[in-house]
Formats: structure tokens, C-alpha cells, sequence
């Protein structure tokens, strides 16, 4: 008997032999991602660099990089081992937070707002909050993720454990249900759910700290329940794709089947992209620093007009896009920067200290680029960050890989942004 995805292959257009072959693509895929074994591990940041460099050498290979970086060292199983403040704990989408906000924020914080379709449970059991946090003492971050990895393995060593440390930030951390892998709009709730709900608890307004798909999503938020723009002081984005990505194609190709649907909205210019970016969706509605990588292997173009990771600045809130490599040129934290690597890079955690301190947008100004720029990865952070998040790279390929249910089409838009 055929199989679903020989079935949904067939249906569009493939004959059998060849569905077939694109289904055991993805067992394959699958298969060599699971059976790769660590040969080494790098002990200096130069070998770091070096082996990335071997493992992104063809940077649309995804099957291959993701391989390549287990046997180089960048093993997901090694993350729990290596960094100092991450549990697995941390990646829970069922957390218990008994504290209720001081206004109501459900259905809707503001008739302005659309209502939330999901159930408030399931919003407030995404927002991860540590032990550190002192609900209010200090200003609160929330730190939202990307595609295809949880809150916790995205930030809970690097940036949670990191500013927790500092006066001048709380950080917490948002788990997505399906891993952002679902209709981007339902994960835009979470996004505005979170928000209101922690300036609710804490009687402060909040600064969001976002990688990759998370810049859409809290976007789409910002547009769209127009009540987190007044509790929200700056966005700090990392990787943004707010026009999508041209290699969304590559990782999905659209001829072969089915995909997961968030995929299919980030697609560069997709209807969800283009309804996110119309009437002025594409400028900022809160003080935003946006910080790219031109070799971004999954966010792509990042360089010229068509930039993903760029926002404009219609309404004059205040926005800084920044470019690593223009800024850090030919130097180790403006080099070969990855998608994930954006968050140890030195520039990137610079420009978010200088937001958090001193208020947004970030100014290149205020940093001392000679001394940022020289480093490979942002002051407090380690070789093992570096190997943890790079490591991430294989949890966002085998969790896109074995998300389901997929889709042919991206999912209808909302009747509130239609």
C-alpha cells in the first residue's frame, strides 16, 4: 500500500517511482542525521569557525550541513552537557504561571484587538518563566524563538542566562507548541499574548527579543492587536526574514509535496508575508534594531533593496538595521555568521545591551567596534554556547523534517487581516 506522502506526492503531478524517491529523501534525511556520530569536538574558537566553515560549504545543502556539524561536534545531544543554565525543562509548553494580570488581557486586551482563537491556557502555558525572574524589579525581556526550535534551546544559556545577571533586564522565554512549525498566525498569538500578560504581571512594559520567524510573528502582532505597541518599549531582532526567504523553496520545494505550513508563509513574498508587509506593515511600530548576516544560509537576500531583515521607518519610532558584515568588516564577528550564530555573535549582543541600557533604537555609536568587532562570540558567552547553538541548526532540520500535518498551500489569512 502506498503511503500518505507517496499518495500527496502522486497527487501533484509526480508518478510513483519518482514520489518514492522523494519520500525516501526525507526517511534518508532522517536517517543520516540520526545515525551521524561526533568524530571530534572543537576545543578552540578557531577550530570552531574553521569546521563551520567545512560544514556550511555549500549552505543550501541542509541535509548535508546538518550532518557534517554532528560529526564535527555540534552534537544536539551534547547540549544539556556542554552549557552552563539550560534544562530540557526549559523547553516546556506546559508551564504553570498561577499569577493573573492586573487588566484583563482575554479574550482581548483592547477592542482594537482581534480576540485570540486559542485558549488562554495553552497561551499562558507557553511563557516559560525562570527562577531569576523578579516580576517587575526589573525591566522584562521576552525572548520569542524562530522556526523549528523551542524557546529554551534558542536562548536559555546565552541570552536568558546571560542578562539575568544584569539590573537592567528580566529575561523570560516563549515555547511554541509544534515549534513555530505551525500557521504562523496562530503563533503571533503567542507572541501578543505574551506580551500583555507579563507587562500584566509585572506593571512594566517590555522589551522582545526575537530570531528569525519570531520577527514575523511579533510583527503580525504588533499590526494586529494594536494594544502591544503602548506596552512595548523595543524589538530586538536577530535574523529577521520580515519579507520571507527566497531558500524557504529550498528547504521545501513546493513540486514535491506536502510542507509544513509555517515554512510555506516564509516563503519570500507569500500571501502571508505580503499581507504582513502591506499598508506599512513593512516599517517598524515600536524602536527596532534589526542585526542580519549576509551569509545567512536560511534567511536569504539579506544585502541590497530586497534585504528580508530590514524594516522601515514610516511612523518614526526609531529603527536601526545593521548588517554585520558591513559594520564588522573582515573581522571574526563579521565573517562567516550563520543563521543561529547571529545569537553569540559579539556585534549582535552589543547592539541588544546598548538597546536595553540605554534605549532604542541601537546605536553603533554608543559600541566600542574595534574591541566588538575582534571577537568571535559576545562577552560572557563560551565555545560551548557557540557549540550548543550551532547545534541547534540539526533540532530546527529534524523537528521541520518530522513536523506534522503538512500542507500544500499556505493556510488561509485571518478574517481580521483579510
Amino acid at each position: 500500500m502506498l503511503s500518505k506522502v507517496l499518495l500527496t506526492a502522486i497527487s501533484v503531478g509526480l508518478s510513483a517511482a519518482q514520489a518514492a524517491s522523494k519520500s525516501l529523501d526525507i526517511a534518508g534525511a532522517l536517517s543520516a542525521i540520526n545515525n551521524a556520530t561526533p568524530t571530534a569536538r572543537p576545543s578552540t574558537l578557531p577550530q570552531a569557525t574553521s569546521a563551520l566553515s567545512k560544514a556550511f560549504a555549500n549552505p543550501t545543502d541542509y541535509v548535508g550541513s546538518a550532518v557534517a556539524l554532528v560529526k564535527a561536534g555540534f552534537d544536539p545531544a551534547d547540549i544539556q552537557a556542554i552549557v552552563e543554565g539550560y534544562s530540557p525543562a526549559d523547553n516546556s509548553i506546559n508551564n504553570v504561571n498561577t499569577r493573573n494580570p492586573s487588566r484583563t488581557i482575554y479574550p482581548r486586551a483592547s477592542t482594537s484587538d482581534p480576540a485570540y482563537s486559542l485558549p488562554e491556557a495553552s497561551l499562558r502555558a507557553a511563557i516559560r518563566i525562570p527562577s531569576t525572574f523578579t516580576f517587575g524589579q526589573k525591566p522584562p525581556v521576552i525572548l520569542f524563538p524562530g522556526t523549528g526550535v523551542p524557546g529554551g534551546i534558542t536562548y536559555a544559556y546565552n541570552y536568558g542566562r546571560l542578562l539575568a545577571k544584569e539590573s537592567y533586564a528580566d529575561p523570560l522565554w516563549v515555547n511554541i507548541p509544534k515549534y513555530s512549525l505551525a500557521d504562523a498566525q496562530l503563533t503571533a498569538e503567542y507572541a501578543a499574548y505574551a506580551m500583555n500578560y507579563i507587562a500584566g504581571i509585572t506593571n512594566r512594559n517590555v522589551t522582545v527579543i526575537t530570531f528569525s520567524q519570531g520577527s514575523l510573528n511579533v510583527q503580525w502582532a504588533f499590526k494586529y492587536w494594536k494594544s502591544t505597541r503602548s506596552i512595548t518599549t523595543n524589538l530586538i531582532a536577530l535574523s529577521p526574514d520580515y519579507h520571507g526567504t527566497v531558500n524557504a523553496e529550498l528547504i521545501c520545494p513546493p513540486v514535491i509535496g506536502p510542507c509544513t505550513p509555517a515554512v510555506l508563509q516564509q516563503y519570500y513574498n507569500s500571501t502571508f508575508v505580503s499581507t504582513l508587509l502591506a499598508n506599512d506593515g513593512d516599517s517598524a511600530y515600536v524602536p527596532t534594531t534589526n542585526v542580519r548576516s549576509s551569509t545567512d544560509q536560511i534567511v536569504q537576500p539579506q544585502t541590497g533593496a530586497m534585504a528580508s531583515g530590514v524594516l522601515k521607518d514610516v511612523r518614526g519610532v526609531g529603527v536601526t538595521n545593521v548588517l554585520v558584515q558591513d559594520t564588522c568588516p573582515l573581522s571574526p564577528a563579521g565573517t562567516l555568521v550563520t543563521h543561529e550564530g547571529i545569537l553569540y555573535n559579539a556585534l549582535a549582543y552589543a547592539l541588544a545591551i546598548d538597546v536595553l541600557k540605554n534605549g532604542g533604537p541601537g546605536q553603533l555609536s554608543r559600541i566600542n567596534l574595534p574591541a566588538t568587532c575582534s571577537k568571535v562570540v559576545a562577552d560572557g558567552m563560551t565555545l560551548n554556547d557557540l557549540i550548543a547553538t550551532e547545534a541547534s541548526f540539526v533540532v530546527f532540520f529534524t523537528n521541520f523534517l518530522t513536523c506534522l500535518p503538512k500542507a500544500f498551500v499556505e493556510p488561509g489569512i485571518k478574517a481580521y487581516a483579510a
